[in-house]
């Protein structure tokens, strides 16, 4: 004999599947139901053009870490990361970072929008800063960037860095 199986009891209707009617929580960035939802959808890491750059740069034969702060103690992580190289990779969205080429200012909520992505691209120049101050090579790709293009850039630093590493000093 088994155990009597329980109905579950029909789940309240979230305010985000109901735009009729949505009210946004206090502080929200959300103009709508749908924005919301949207907005807590996108990912931090494993974005198609993260993962067909990290699959070009794999069959050339480098090996990296992935979403680690180069830099501890500062809270921002690359996408890719040669440790050894000292090369950070940064694969920025369009959107996100304000590609010159296809970023568009939203026309819903551009007072919120602007100033967002203008801090994100700040925050962008002052992560470069701190790693180069660190020694670091830092490159940032578009995700419209073709894959290949992207893996040809990123080995050619990874092995001009490495191959620094194994030159012996210059003797004056």
């Amino acid at each position: 004999m088994g155990v009597p199986k329980r109905r579950a009891k029909p789940k309240p209707s979230p305010a985000s599947s109901n735009p009729v009617g949505y009210q946004a929580p206090e502080g929200s960035w959300a103009s709508s139901a749908a924005t919301r939802k949207a907005m807590q959808a996108n990912r931090s890491r494993d974005t198609r053009p993260e993962l067909a750059v990290r699959s070009a740069v794999h069959a050339r034969g480098l090996r990296y870490r992935v979403a680690v702060r180069p830099i501890r103690g500062v809270r921002r992580s690359a996408d890719l990361v040669f440790t050894r190289a000292r090369v950070a990779v940064f694969i920025d969205g369009c959107f996100w970072h304000g590609c010159p080429e296809h970023f568009r200012l939203p026309a819903t909520n551009p007072d919120y929008w602007g100033p967002k992505i203008r801090a994100n691209t700040a925050r962008d120049a002052e992560t470069d800063a701190l790693l180069a101050l660190e020694g670091w090579t830092v490159l940032r790709i578009w995700e419209h960037t073709l894959a290949v293009e992207a893996a040809t850039r990123i080995e050619g630093a990874v092995r001009e860095r490495l191959a620094g590493l194994r030159r012996p000093p210059e003797v004056p």
